[in-house]
């Protein structure tokens, strides 16, 4: 055998074994998905995150159905848990928050994952600000006259969240520490346990996604006072907002997609492809701003960087509170 035929030979050998090696990958990665998706949402039905998972869900053309599987507890730190530790195959996903993915570490002594090692991001998928609204018999219809009444009352007011590391709970932490005011915080298992207390008058504000308050504000239940963004929300522009009175005031909820660290990505990439389609269509988006949400879509790269500041922000404000979660 010639020296040319030896190494034509050799080369055609290190080919086959290096092809070899890689060939289950590229197949599994090629047929994804070849069985249903399950998307975790952290939080009970009625809720944004749940909306938007429901919308995917309904909309995403992969082949597969999208089952959408609601795992509330601990602050969304129980759904969360359960994807960072599911097999990263791409079939288990979580519709993430901006408490599950950015506040929770400063709240929690010991979280059962870690916010940003154990998930692959897929993209951004919306935002949207938190609405200031009280109890239609607090004698307050701005945020000036509720830091007054504040002032004057100290301790007086509760008010309520969705649970413990939710941006509706540090809303409140923030606002608390920027105006010298004191009020008691009071964690529900769930938004729908909180509003009827809300209504009720059991407690006396919250600082709620606007998708479920905006719609009783608009019904005369509850009083909208402002919202948490720097800019007022085209879906409410006549709601001022609290860095009006406040400046600097802003707590942006945030929703993203992430799957399990060591995902193929393969599998990520045509996720996040899916994700921009569907939030892009126009019934998708007119659903979504009736319900003031905003469409923010991103890269897996430019989540990440996101999040990452975020886990900065929220960090220093949880530590100036003093709030922890038990």
């Amino acid at each position: 055998m010639t020296r040319s035929v030896r190494s034509a030979a050799a080369l055609a050998a290190l080919f086959t074994a290096l092809t070899a090696g890689i060939a289950p990958g590229l197949a599994e990665a090629q047929t994804w998905p070849n069985r249903p998706v399950r998307l975790v949402v952290t939080f009970p039905t009625g809720g944004a995150p749940d909306i938007l998972a429901r919308l995917f869900s309904d909309k995403a053309q992969l082949g597969q159905p999208i089952i959408v599987d609601n795992r509330p507890g601990a602050g969304g730190n129980i759904g969360a848990d359960f994807v960072a530790k599911s097999a990263p195959d791409g079939y288990t996903l979580v519709m993430g928050t901006v408490g599950t993915h950015a506040i929770n570490g400063g709240l929690y002594a010991k979280m059962p994952y870690d916010m940003v090692r154990d998930f692959s991001p897929v993209s951004l998928v919306a935002s949207a600000p938190n609405l200031l609204v009280v109890n239609n018999n607090l004698p307050v219809k701005t945020v000036s006259d509720l830091i007054s009444y504040m002032k004057a009352n100290p301790d007086k007011l509760s008010f309520g969240s969705p649970g413990v590391g939710t941006s509706v709970h540090v809303s409140g932490e923030l606002f608390k520490t920027m105006t010298g005011t004191t009020m008691t915080h009071v964690p529900y298992k769930g938004r729908q346990f909180a509003i009827p207390d809300l209504v009720g008058g059991s407690i006396q504000l919250m600082f709620d996604n606007m998708p479920s308050a905006l719609p009783m504000a608009r019904e005369g239940k509850i009083r909208a006072v402002a919202v948490t963004t720097l800019k007022r929300s085209a879906s409410a522009p006549e709601i001022p907002t609290v860095a009006e009175t406040l400046p600097g005031f802003e707590a942006v909820t945030w929703f993203a997609m992430f799957a399990p660290a060591g995902t193929p990505r393969a599998a990520i990439d045509r996720l996040h492809q899916e994700v921009l389609r569907v939030y892009r269509l126009p019934d998708v988006q007119e659903r979504m701003q009736k319900l003031g949400l905003d469409a923010v879509l991103s890269t897996p790269e430019e989540l990440a960087t996101y999040q990452a500041a975020e886990i900065s922000k929220w960090g220093d404000v949880v530590k100036k509170s003093g709030a922890r979660a038990e």
